[in-house]
């Protein structure tokens, strides 16, 4: 690895060959050796599985986790080359005296993995365990669905974080745990955790234009598109339209694409939405007497709006 550095004998920068394998610093014009024995603050991320077969002896473990009672720095007794135990009698001491945290740990794993494939942040995961590391303080979560359990803390997490998801988006990864599970869970939560405060859990209020970004994406719509879409949104909240904000946010879509060039049909609308197409009709039938109103100027006038269809015809 080659950088600059001031070289005493050369009296200038020079370019400086880094010795990971003896810790040293050598100039590259004159060989001085300017550092010797340098430690190696970086993450040590070689593993030796291709050398030892199915059994993978790294050096490093996984990061500390606060929620659990060791902060995730506990010892496993390794397997031996045939799936045995390395060293029995130190096996059966650890398996006799059980693991504490196996359950809030199966439940960790299971949060990450519905949280990987909603590609959602780590913040959103962390929150999420946060949320059910308070369920386990309060020992409420035995016989349980433990599907439905995460997935309601990922929901709950997503609206307190900013980043809401409709229930089906968090169904879809559920491991099939069905919406109505969800929606008691997510009940269930909010009840166990106002007891536990002795207020109640804010979750934050949803918006249309919480979705906007991901739909309009799914969809392959334009910029100008996309900008269309969310000041006619701050527009509609002027007005009492009595629809949930994703039926609003599909409607809106719906009606600027319209006005495009690249129209979307509903049916595809529906999908990105994850809304019925009848539901979207219905919303859309509330907005649109006031289309003139919500839609931007620059981007549709009075006469383009003529060709948006009659909700009514």
């Amino acid at each position: 690895m080659m950088a600059d550095t001031f070289c005493t004998d050369c009296k200038r920068n020079t370019e400086v060959v880094f010795d990971h394998a003896a810790g040293d610093t050598v100039c590259s014009e004159c060989g001085l050796v300017l550092e010797s024995r340098s430690i190696d603050e970086t993450s040590e991320w070689r593993t030796f599985a291709d050398e030892s077969g199915d059994h993978d002896p790294v050096r490093v473990g996984g990061p500390v986790n606060p929620l659990l009672g060791d902060s995730g720095l506990s010892t496993v007794i390794s397997k031996g080359p045939n799936g045995s135990n390395g060293d029995s009698s130190l096996a059966r001491l650890q398996n006799r005296g059980g693991d504490p945290d196996r359950a809030i740990v199966l439940a960790f794993k299971a949060i990450t993995n519905m949280a990987d494939r909603l590609s959602l942040v780590a913040t959103i995961k962390d929150r999420a365990s946060e949320i059910y590391k308070r369920l386990e303080d309060q020992k409420c979560t035995r016989g349980r669905n433990l599907d439905a359990l995460v997935a309601a803390c990922i929901y709950i997490a997503c609206r307190q974080e900013g980043k809401a998801r409709t229930v089906k988006e968090i169904c879809s990864i559920a491991n099939g745990a069905t919406k109505k599970e969800i929606g008691r869970a997510k009940e269930f939560i909010v009840k166990q955790l106002k007891v536990e405060m002795g207020e109640s859990m804010e979750m934050g209020t949803i918006h249309a234009g919480d979705y906007l970004r991901r739909f309009c994406s799914n969809l392959g719509m334009s910029n100008e598109e996309i900008k269309a879409v969310q000041e006619t949104v701050q527009k509609s909240e002027e007005f009492d339209i009595r629809r949930s904000p994703i039926s609003i946010a599909a409607a809106i879509i719906y009606m600027i694409t319209q006005l495009s060039d690249s129209r979307k049909p509903l049916r595809d609308i529906s999908i990105a939405t994850t809304v019925a197409e009848g539901t979207i009709k219905n919303a859309y039938k509330d907005l649109f007497p006031h289309a003139s109103k919500i839609i931007p100027e620059w981007y549709a006038k009075e006469k383009d709006l003529k060709s948006l269809a009659n909700p009514k015809s």
